[in-house]
């Protein structure tokens, strides 16, 4: 992966694994992306199936994340407003690297869209994970599919 974002080289953790990321539409990664997504939102954290699908996946541009051999271990999507969401990464891979890498493609796509900022719906959890990033904090903890998230904001520019 390559990025004109020096934070992250300093941030990539020393065990990563090699992870390629591909950027893609709904259409060629519907069933490898729906398969990440339903194995962390729906089966680990219990979200209903009728709030993790919606409409929007066929207008956003979609991130797979492949491990060493080939298999998809993560996913994520930019909307066409800028937000980035469904950020998901298989339990046995993280902690090595995958999360951030699908994050700054992410972010690579949306500058490349034009975006100047990017916003996320962050659960508490993982709002350290994306402050690392440089993801600022913004408004009120709220809930979502009955888990607490925060709305994060950063400058792509």
């Amino acid at each position: 992966m390559t990025t004109d974002d020096d934070t992250s080289s300093r941030l990539t953790p020393a065990h990563a694994l090699p992870v390629r990321v591909e950027l893609g539409s709904w259409a060629e990664f519907q069933s490898r992306a729906s398969a990440v997504r339903f194995e962390v939102f729906v089966h680990e954290q219990q979200v209903p199936i009728e709030e993790e699908l919606d409409a929007m996946d066929a207008e956003c541009l979609h991130a797979l994340a492949f491990d060493a051999a080939g298999e998809v271990v993560g996913t994520g999507r930019l909307l066409p407003d800028g937000h980035l969401g469904r950020m998901a990464v298989l339990s046995a891979s993280r902690g090595k690297g995958v999360g951030a890498a699908i994050l700054l493609r992410l972010i690579e796509g949306a500058r490349s869209k034009g975006f100047d900022e990017v916003l996320l719906s962050a659960q508490t959890h993982a709002k350290g994970f994306y402050a690392k990033y440089d993801f600022v904090e913004e408004g009120e903890e709220y809930l979502d599919a009955n888990i607490t998230h925060i709305l994060m904001r950063k400058k792509t520019r």
